[in-house]
């Protein structure tokens, strides 16, 4: 048993509000996330992609809980729910319009970890496909719970090589009882590879 299904098992789920999260509905209504097909990572018990199923979406939701995916399946809501490991194997039922994980990419202390992460989801996308990640941020007062604290600089080392970064911006991440710090990150996958560093160049004068 893994311990992400012990902790649904124990009722121990302070990442489940029971309603879509407020991000994923503003960029939705926003228009941030092109319509079509979404992979929703790390589900739960399936508010999110109820959601965006009833907003016309054809929605495949990975989990690695097979007792939060037995609640999700019990709404019967036409969304394609799959027990999975992304980190593992690549997404089932590609590619996708758009990624979407609420509380994922932020669980991987090695950087390598996040790598991979980040390459399956692009991996997973069609080109120009985009990919929102709610994550736990550094930002904010000390505390004992919660998300775990990722930095910018860490999410988006993991990120430019795979896809390119279009916002990062500093949120409240909507939990049972806190509301801590965290990042917004949308990316989109690469139609050309990152290009590398280099010393400023000037234009020579005439």
């Amino acid at each position: 048993m893994s311990r992400w299904d012990k902790h649904y098992k124990d009722g121990f789920t302070p990442w489940e509000i029971g309603r879509p999260d407020p991000l994923l509905v503003e960029a939705v209504e926003g228009g941030l996330l092109p319509p079509g097909r979404l992979l929703e990572i790390g589900c739960g018990t399936g508010a999110n992609a109820r959601y965006m199923a009833a907003a016309g979406w054809e929605v495949v939701a990975l989990d690695l809980s097979p007792t939060a995916l037995e609640a999700a399946r019990s709404s019967g809501d036409g969304v394609r729910y799959e027990v999975h490991d992304l980190l593992a194997e690549p997404a089932p039922g590609g590619p996708f319009d758009a990624a979407f994980d609420r509380g994922c990419f932020h669980i991987f202390h090695d950087p390598a970890d996040r790598a991979r992460f980040a390459a399956r989801v692009a991996e997973a996308l069609r080109p120009g496909g985009c990919w929102l990640s709610v994550a736990g941020s550094t930002e904010g007062a000390p505390r004992d719970s919660g998300p775990p604290r990722r930095s910018a600089r860490e999410l988006i080392e993991a990120i430019e090589p795979s896809l390119e970064l279009l916002s990062l911006r500093s949120v409240r991440f909507a939990l049972a009882e806190l509301q801590p710090m965290a990042w917004a990150c949308l990316s989109r996958r690469r139609e050309q590879p990152a290009q590398p560093s280099s010393a400023p160049l000037f234009v020579s004068d005439p």
